[in-house]
């Protein structure tokens, strides 16, 4: 139900925060204390163990030595980010931080719960995590601004890098399909109405007294909520699509809305509990149906647009302007591109399964049956009924200069990159300021420079 693109790129320093309360920041019995000086920035125990905690929540083990070490070159390019004059985008910074307080509200059920757990106001909190988001930033553009000041990548430079690089360092090109489509959709406007009128009568079943938990139960095709009698929990309204959270808002407490559509279908809510922006609301969703004969139709149609393409009556391109009722493909002569790249050419795991089943067995220029299958529209996709043309096979490969020069630049670059980041943080940590505790002593550092920089016992 919650929107598919809630999603944060703050880093394991800025979800740390959020996961260990300061009263559990100990190590070895060590309350707190500085652990490593690098310039004017200080790092201490707690940064490090709130990020072990984080990493042991999300399953992963949580090295010290890789984790102070880790937070210490980004000191470091933060402290060049400022010598190079960067700045944060302040609009950027506040719209990721209101994200970001907006998940963990909405995990910790309430500002209060989230302030008890963590052992601070959210003010307070939001300083911190302002804090984190500006420096992850800054340490990310100062990483650009090493590649941006790389020279100009020319067709020599690739040359070169195949004829000195290992092949099997080479990038490999896995297989790739491209592809054209007919799509014809059921009768939405007819399901949607069948829809709102079994939503109508479970709402006059509500209001007769009958209980909302019970029918949600019933009858809600949102499985995550329906087994808690529809309720979703304290939210923030902005981890739901508008359309929903704008009617959650706009009801009072134990009242029941009329029916609301989102992307994800038809629903009727009734909110429990408001503070604030977030709202804690039960809610029923069913989503449009279809018949058989809905398929048979729809089967019919694309079974005879495949007939008078395949006997020459009519071209696929001509077909798919005329007659396909996806907008996407329709003025490219039904001609499919990633949404995400624009790309023509398909992976595997870029294609929808129905997809790939559709065209694995069939030759260059073959068109398949009729197949049931999904959009790109809304949380999971809309039904689709499709024919489907394989236009090209690109066989799996190694990659070469004359077919893959992209892939290849890219490959090229990132070594470049990555050898120039390096380059930088060996100088740095050789030219500044950095004293590390002997806690970390026996630390082994894939950097040989830190263990310089370790300080003695008196």
């Amino acid at each position: 139900m919650k929107n598919k693109c809630l999603k944060t790129a703050l880093g394991a320093a800025l979800l740390a925060l959020a996961v260990l309360p300061a009263a559990a920041q100990r190590y070895n019995g060590i309350v707190d204390k500085s652990v490593a000086v690098v310039g004017n920035e200080m790092i201490t125990l707690s940064d490090v163990e709130a990020q072990v905690q984080a990493m042991r929540a999300q399953g992963m083990a949580g090295d010290r030595c890789e984790i102070l070490e880790n937070l210490m070159q980004t000191k470091l390019f933060i402290a060049q980010a400022r010598v190079d004059s960067l700045t944060v985008n302040q609009d950027q910074a506040s719209a990721q931080l209101d994200q970001y307080v907006a998940e963990m509200l909405t995990r910790a059920g309430g500002e209060d719960e989230l302030s008890e757990y963590l052992g601070k106001p959210l003010y307070k909190l939001r300083q911190e995590w302002r804090e984190q988001i500006e420096e992850q930033t800054l340490a990310q553009q100062e990483q650009q601004e090493i590649a941006k000041n790389l020279p100009e990548l020319t067709p020599y430079d690739v040359k070169q890098y195949l004829d000195t690089a290992d092949v099997s360092s080479l990038p490999v090109v896995p297989i790739k399909y491209q592809m054209s489509q007919i799509c014809v959709y059921p009768d939405r406007e007819a399901a949607a109405i069948a829809v709102k009128e079994r939503l109508l009568s479970i709402r006059e079943r509500i209001i007769g007294g009958e209980r909302f938990a019970t029918l949600a139960r019933l009858y809600s095709e949102d499985p995550g909520s329906a087994r808690k009698g529809g309720e979703l929990g304290m939210a923030s309204k902005s981890i739901f699509w508008p359309a929903f959270s704008d009617a959650a808002m706009s009801l009072k407490p134990g009242t029941i809305s009329q029916i609301v559509e989102t992307p994800d279908g038809f629903h009727i809510i009734e909110v429990l509990e408001k503070k604030g922006d977030m709202f804690n609301a039960r809610h029923i969703l069913i989503k449009p149906s279809y018949t058989e004969a809905d398929q048979e139709k729809a089967f019919s149609k694309l079974d005879s647009l495949r007939t008078k393409i395949l006997d020459g009556s009519i071209s696929f391109e001509a077909a798919a302007r005329f007659y396909s009722e996806d907008p996407a493909t329709r003025t490219n002569g039904g001609q499919m591109a990633d949404p995400n790249t624009g790309s023509s050419y398909f992976e595997i795991d870029q294609l929808k399964p129905q997809d790939y089943a559709a065209i694995r067995d069939l030759e260059v220029g073959e068109i398949s049956e009729p197949i049931a299958s999904l959009d790109n529209e809304g949380r999971d996709g809309n039904l689709v009924y499709k024919i489907v043309r394989l236009d090209k096979i690109v066989p799996a490969h190694t990659a070469t200069f004359e077919t893959d020069y992209t892939d290849l630049i890219g490959q090229v670059r990132s070594e470049q990159t990555m050898a120039a980041i390096d380059k930088f943080l060996d100088d740095k940590i050789d030219t500044s300021y950095i004293i590390i505790d002997p806690l970390f002593g026996d630390c082994e550092f894939s950097r040989k420079g830190w263990s310089s920089k370790v300080r003695k016992d008196d």
